[in-house]
């Protein structure tokens, strides 16, 4: 048997094939952690755009130091 058609044949395994699954309970889990940070950020929203807008606003110089 040459090389070409060991390619050709595939990897032969004796473990079966896996073809996985939907995991419906770690889906859940990771919308039940995004929407608590949503509902944990939406209120400081405001706050974190008027401190950008001060921040913009004020003719500062950069702080990159050139």
């Amino acid at each position: 048997m040459s090389a070409d058609e060991e390619n050709e044949a595939g990897i032969t395994t004796v473990t079966p094939e896996y073809f996985g699954r939907p995991d419906l309970e770690m889906d859940v889990i990771g919308w039940v952690i995004f929407l608590g940070l949503i509902v944990l950020l939406i209120p400081v929203l405001p706050f974190l755009i008027i401190v950008w807008a001060i921040d913009r606003f004020t003719n500062r110089p950069d702080r990159g130091g050139e």
